[in-house]
């Protein structure tokens, strides 16, 4: 989520709306999602050849130490798949239009910010490396993480400009005034602090005749968010008199905002507000436009998740995905993290986005080399829940076994009909998937990826899946591995076991040992 224009607004008027803090012995709930991009893009990264996860890794952990020092307990809160309604659909597609123009910018050489396809999985094994406590939400996060904050009387962290709506007890510290790289000690003791700044709701609605907060929401939406865009809501700005703001050229961009907040906080609540909305729209739309607009709304009200029992717990119970009745393990797995959202766009939609990287655009993307893989995964969820297998997806009903990829093709993005693998009677029951035995396990694995165990059987237990994944690759055309590629990717699974027993020579690990054996070879 996120409202055009809102967050400069309020930064250009900084010393009305923010608060300088001080921050240490706290907790402090962490928009997951918000951190890992800023960290990834505001740290001299190398975002071209393919992800600089060591130096990410580095710059995640020292990130958490800085928290660590001042004693403030963070809980890390990352997005999870697509809400079930599939509402921002076009947001998500228009923002993969813009991933693909700034990866070609990359690969160029030109400018541009796109995550590496790993970096979400790397900041995962870094907070379980350092123990910090993190969920996985089942859709969207924002309004878990309001109401987590709210249950725990605790700031906010995020670069959203949803936050300035949502109504904190707290308040919401912005990453890009969150100073954890210039830790300080508060005079006279020895006590850390992180300097930040913390927005104001209370002085925002001040600020605009005391303006009601409820009337927030209805702003968010008239304004345009993610979830909403309705061509319709022009006709009503074009048709209501916006009171100007400054004249000045920061006034000028933000006569939308300046002049909707102004508008709304005439009014003493959002039904009256509402109604003078309608009023400047054909009366044929206007019901409809009405039903839209209070939908859109509800997505800035508290959620009936509580994250705080799975902090405590570790048990997650979201509506959503418990109406869908899907096996517990799976529902475990995407809470912990263990499993990626893209495994909940598969069973909720049957429709899964295909991340664009920097790579040569004329060339097929490098998802193409995993589809038959996909397609056994795709299998393996068919028969998830009953009830989602009533429900209508953008596949044919002709075709059962279909999932839709959104991929890159060249510089644009399409939509691909993608059928299953139908599976045999062991492996179709979801369910059930986890007490097979290990063997069964591995003969699926393998048979995924066409290896043979006789050829695992010599290498050591921690390269095996490396090992096979190679395999896999390289009996694939659309790689065009040559032997040097396959020199450097050797090479770059024995840098870190070889580099760790050169560095610490006196630690019992047996990687090193098993890739000094590798490498003897």
């Amino acid at each position: 989520m996120g409202i055009r224009g809102l967050m400069s607004f309020v930064e250009d008027h900084s010393n009305e709306f923010f608060t300088d803090l001080k921050l240490r012995d706290t907790k402090i709930v962490i928009d997951g999602y918000a951190l890992f991009h800023r960290l990834c893009f505001n740290s001299n990264l190398e975002l071209r050849y393919g992800g600089d996860y060591d130096s990410f890794a580095d710059v995640a952990q020292k990130f958490f130490e800085s928290l660590f020092a001042c004693n403030i307990c963070p809980y890390v809160v990352l997005d999870g798949g697509c809400d079930i309604s599939d509402k921002k659909l076009k947001t998500l597609k228009d923002r993969a239009r813009e991933k693909i123009q700034m990866a070609h910018s990359l690969s160029v050489g030109g400018g541009g910010y796109v995550c590496p396809l790993l970096i979400r999985e790397v900041f995962i094994q870094v907070l379980v490396k350092l123990q910090v406590c993190f969920v996985q939400c089942f859709s969207e996060a924002d309004r878990d993480i309001m109401t987590l904050a709210n249950h725990w009387n605790c700031p906010v962290l995020s670069s959203d400009s949803d936050f300035c709506i949502f109504d904190l007890k707290t308040g919401f510290c912005p990453l890009n005034s969150f100073q954890w790289r210039n830790v300080n000690t508060a005079k006279g003791t020895q006590d850390c602090y992180i300097p930040a700044k913390c927005f104001s709701l209370d002085a925002l609605c001040h600020h605009f005749s005391n303006m009601n907060k409820a009337l927030l929401p209805l702003f968010a939406v008239l304004c345009g968010n993610d979830h909403i865009n309705l061509p319709i809501i022009e006709t009503f700005l074009s048709k209501v008199r916006l009171p100007l703001g400054a004249t000045s050229s920061k006034g000028r961009r933000h006569h939308r905002v300046w002049g909707l907040l102004n508008w709304l906080s005439h009014f003493a609540d959002p039904t009256e507000a509402l109604d003078n909305v309608l009023e400047y729209l054909p009366k044929k739309d206007r019901e409809n436009v009405k039903e839209i607009l209070c939908c859109s709304m509800e997505e800035y009200k508290q959620s009936q998740v509580k994250l705080q029992d799975f902090f405590q717990y570790g048990t997650y119970a979201c509506p959503a995905a418990l109406n869908l009745d899907l096996p517990e393990w799976v529902l475990v797995a995407l809470a912990k993290g263990q499993l990626s959202p893209f495994i909940s766009d598969a069973l909720v939609l049957r429709r899964t986005i295909l991340h664009t990287q920097v790579e040569n655009m004329q060339q097929p993307n490098a998802h193409r080399v995993s589809l038959p893989i996909r397609q056994i995964i795709y299998g393996l969820l068919l028969n998830a829940s009953p009830h989602l297998e009533n429900m209508s997806w953008n596949a044919l009903p002709s075709q059962p076994l279909a999932f839709s990829e959104m991929e890159r093709i060249n510089k644009n993005i399409k939509t691909s009909i993608v059928n299953a693998v139908e599976l045999s009677k062991d492996h179709s029951d979801l369910r059930k998937l986890t007490e097979l035995s290990l063997a069964k396990r591995q003969i699926l694995l393998l048979d995924t990826l066409k290896v043979k165990w006789t050829i695992l059987e010599s290498i050591p237990s921690s390269l095996k899946l490396p090992i096979s994944v190679s395999c896999y690759w390289l009996q694939h055309t659309e790689s065009k591995a040559k032997l040097h590629h396959l020199q450097a990717l050797l090479l770059g699974m024995l840098m870190g076991p070889l580099h760790a027993m050169i560095t610490s020579p006196g630690i019992v690990d047996p990687a090193p040992r098993q890739a000094q054996c590798l490498a003897a070879r």
